[in-house]
This record gives C-alpha cells, sequence and structure tokens, in this order.
C-alpha cells in the first residue's frame, strides 16, 4: 500500500495567486484587502458581530483572555482534554485552569459537572467543541448568565460546523478558529477572534493593533492614532489572508468532500462496533458537525498501541490525541482538577485518530479493510 499519512495539507489551486495579488498590491502587512474579505466572510458565515483575523488560535485565546479580564487568581472552567493553548491563554493572565470531566459520547466538557466547579473566583467558562461537534451550548450559556459569568468557546476544531443551527464559535460572548495545517479550512498557521457581545469590539479591536487605536484612525474615526490600552502584535499578515482567502472560497466544498470521508469510514466500521471491537464517534441530533476527525475508541491503552503500531507496519499513520492537561507538568503546576476525571482519563488511553484529508478518497476502501483487519487481530 502506498504510505498513508494522518494529514495532508489541501491546496485549492488560487492560494499561489492570490498571494502574487497581494504582493501585486503593496500590502504585505496585516489587515489590507485579503484580510478584509477574510473577515467579512466569518462575519457572513458565523453571525458574529465582528471577526478579527489573528496569527494563531493561540492569540485568539489570549485576546479573549485580556477581554475577560482575567486576572491573577481567577479561575476558569475548562475541560483537561484539549490542547495546551486552552489553558495557556489564562494562565498567562495569573489565572488558575479548574479542568473538569469530559462526557464519554462526544467527548466534549460535561455540562452537567459546571456549575458545581463554580466558585467566588470564577470568572469564565471555556467549551472546547471536540472534532468540530458542538458542546451543549443553550445549558452552558444558562449557567453562565446565573452566575454573571463570560463564556469563551474554543471552536480550533469547528470551522464550518454548527449547534442548533447556530455556527460554533458564535454562541458565547467570544469563540476562536483556527486556521493551523492540520483543520479543515487553512493558512499554514492563523486564527480568528469572533466577538459576539457588540461591548467588546472596540477594545478587542485595540487589543489587537498592539494597544492602540489604530483601526479607528484609518476608518477616520480620531485624527491620529497612539497607545491607549494594554495588547500586542496579534495580527497575521496580508499573505497568510490571501492563502486563507483560497480556502474560504471552496468552504462547503472542502467540508461535503470531507464528509463523505468521514461518512465512509462510520458505514464501514459500524460492524466492528456492533463486533465490540471499538467504539464509533457520537454526533448529537442538535449538531452539525463539519468532518474534522474521525476516531475510534479501542478497549484500552494497550490495545491502541498495539493497533497503531501495526498499522504503521503497513505504512498507516494513524495517531492519539492529547495527553490530559491536569497530567502534564504545566497542569500540576497551574491548574486543579474538580472532581474526578475518569472519561478524560479513559478516552485519552483509547482513543485513535484515522487519516483524514481530501484525496484520501483514492485509498479508502484499501485503507479500511486494513484497519478492520487489524481490529479483529486485536479481538
Amino acid at each position: 500500500m502506498t504510505s498513508i499519512p494522518f494529514n495532508k495539507p489541501y491546496m485549492t489551486g488560487k492560494e499561489l495567486w492570490y498571494i502574487a495579488q497581494a504582493h501585486a498590491n503593496g500590502h504585505l502587512a496585516g489587515d489590507g484587502s485579503f484580510t478584509k474579505r477574510c473577515s467579512a466572510w466569518l462575519e457572513e458565515r458565523t453571525g458574529a458581530r465582528a471577526a478579527l483575523l489573528t496569527h494563531s488560535c493561540t492569540a485568539a485565546l489570549e485576546m479573549a483572555a485580556i477581554l475577560a479580564g482575567i486576572e491573577s487568581g481567577d479561575e476558569v472552567i475548562m475541560p483537561s482534554y484539549t490542547f495546551v493553548s486552552t489553558a495557556n491563554a489564562f494562565v498567562l493572565r495569573g489565572a488558575v485552569p479548574v479542568f473538569v470531566d469530559i462526557r464519554p459520547d462526544t467527548l466534549n466538557i460535561d455540562e452537567s459537572l459546571i456549575e458545581a466547579a463554580i466558585t467566588e473566583k470564577t470568572k469564565v467558562i471555556v467549551p472546547v467543541h471536540y472534532a468540530g461537534v458542538g458542546c451543549e451550548m443553550d445549558v452552558i450559556m444558562e449557567i453562565a448568565e446565573r452566575h454573571g459569568l463570560l463564556v469563551i468557546e474554543d471552536a480550533a476544531q469547528g470551522m464550518m460546523a454548527s449547534y442548533k443551527g447556530r455556527a460554533l464559535g458564535s454562541v458565547g460572548h467570544l469563540g476562536t478558529l483556527s486556521f493551523h495545517e492540520t483543520k479543515n479550512i487553512i493558512s499554514g498557521e492563523g486564527g480568528a477572534l469572533l466577538i459576539n457581545d457588540p461591548h467588546l469590539v472596540q477594545r478587542a479591536e485595540i487589543i489587537r493593533e498592539k494597544g492602540t487605536n489604530r483601526s479607528q484612525f484609518f476608518r477616520g474615526e480620531v485624527d491620529k492614532y497612539t497607545w491607549v490600552d494594554m495588547g500586542s502584535s496579534y495580527l497575521p499578515g496580508e499573505l497568510i489572508a490571501a492563502f486563507l482567502w483560497a480556502q474560504m472560497e471552496e468552504a462547503d466544498a472542502i467540508t461535503q468532500r470531507r464528509l463523505g470521508i468521514w461518512n465512509h469510514y462510520h458505514r464501514w466500521f459500524a460492524a466492528s462496533e456492533t463486533a465490540g471491537m471499538c467504539v464509533r464517534p457520537t454526533i448529537p441530533i442538535s449538531c452539525v458537525h463539519n468532518a474534522h476527525m474521525y476516531y475510534l475508541l479501542l478497549a484500552n491503552l494497550e490495545a491502541r498501541t498495539e493497533f497503531i503500531e501495526r498499522l504503521k507496519k503497513q505504512k498507516i499513520h494513524p495517531v492519539f490525541h492529547y495527553i490530559p492537561l491536569h497530567s502534564a507538568p504545566g497542569g500540576e503546576n497551574f491548574g486543579r482538577v474538580h472532581e474526578p476525571l475518569t472519561h478524560t482519563n479513559s478516552i485519552s488511553d483509547r482513543i485513535v485518530r484515522l487519516p483524514l484529508w481530501i484525496g484520501l478518497e483514492d485509498y479508502q476502501v484499501e485503507l479500511e479493510r486494513s484497519i478492520s483487519s487489524v481490529l479483529a487481530e486485536l479481538g
């Protein structure tokens, strides 16, 4: 079999042409015409009050932490089963991540455990939409409203996915997106901050522009721009935005092709699940996912390790995912655990993510036969 990598970044064919256009326009720094197109597209597709491109989802999360007014000693509720940036954005402001267990079906934060984790120090809830499948946002927003908390959606994996008809990242007060090369819509590195609370828009612009009112100046709202608040350089260059625009133009087609691969996997492994060899992903009826990833849950860590090793010998490269933050040195130093993280610990040992990228269609039947054979051998 041809070597099957876990991920293969997809190019639409227009990326280099748009980069050349950006160069010809003579504007290579941030907030050029391509950046404006991307922001407008995001606002239209998500319904956000404002969408600001950033150089990464990490940057968007850091901006969100500043906008939330995070200070030393504040607490932020989040799942442990997430990427380190979810926690780091708040740790950088002096906050304590409070880790809550995940649901065994969607692998998202268990909304039924959030309220018990709230203390007088809690300031923010950060739901992470794992695999582009929405958390139970209605429940989370109700909890936040009762306790006067902000909700910041980590929708790094959620572009083109929705919860009850609303784009992921557009339900909370703030949302963050990623366009890293491992995501569905990519720019190499890149991200965006979605601002859904209109009161936060102006300050978000200022924080993104190094703490200056530069954006207001270019709109003619002030006669000169100056330093007015804290901030940093969170803008992507125009070449990144030009690349991203080529992807956004094809976002629907990209999503449909990925869903085709995901659905093929899901049908194929139904029999394996029925035989007790694995557990397939669950998509709640309230969610429309984006086929960001396809994973299987195996019996235990030993089975997963053997599964990956056997497939690698066949030049197939599945991978596992996060080491839970609470069990990492950083998590032990900076965070605290709310109640036992039973599902987090179990699933992190059992999950295996299968290759999923546009072009995989040509190899998928042979790939699935190999995977099914290994599953059967493992019992």
